[in-house]
This record gives C-alpha cells, structure tokens and sequence, in this order.
C-alpha cells in the first residue's frame, strides 16, 4: 500500500476550491483506486492523506488532466506552497 502524504500552506480557499476539492476526491475513489482519502485544515495548513493500492495508481491520477489542472490552479491562486511525499507502507496494525 501507497501514501500521497499532501500538506500546503494556503494562500487562499474559495468556493471554487471547495467544488474541485470535492470532484476529484471522488475522481480519485472512483477511478484511479484511491482506497481512502482524509484532509484537514487548521489555519492556514493543509494536509490531506491518501492511500493507494500501488505505485501505478498514484501515478495514473497523478497525470489525470482535471487533476494536473487543479495542480496549476492551486499554484496560481490557493497555495502559497505545498509538498508531497510518496511512501510505502510497509505494516499496518489496528486496535480491536
């Protein structure tokens, strides 16, 4: 399993923001295998985690057109910056 690990300053959250954060949340989940994604803000940081079933599934979604322009939006308008991280889950463990 696959975390994209997302956090990012934000400049700025409109309700377009709002819409497209929501369209390809379910892009993702529908179709390119996204398992779970969870995003949280608290001032003005942002992180949103997701899990993926393999590397090939992030990197289809990665290069989704919606998606890559929702990347150059985000650069223009609603994240003074952002990083992602990309790793490999190597054991999961849960209680009950």
């Amino acid at each position: 399993m696959i975390v994209v690990i997302f956090r990012a300053t934000v400049k700025q959250l409109d309700d377009e923001y709002l819409q497209q954060a929501g369209k390809l949340r379910q892009l993702a989940l529908d179709h390119y295998g996204c398992l779970e994604f969870t995003a949280l803000c608290e001032g003005d940081k942002e992180i949103a985690l997701s899990y993926w079933p393999d590397e090939d599934s992030v990197l289809r979604w990665k290069n989704d057109p919606l998606h890559k322009a929702a990347q150059q939006q985000g650069k223009r308008s609603w994240y003074q910056d952002y990083q992602v991280q990309v790793a490999a889950i190597n054991r999961q463990y849960t209680s009950g």
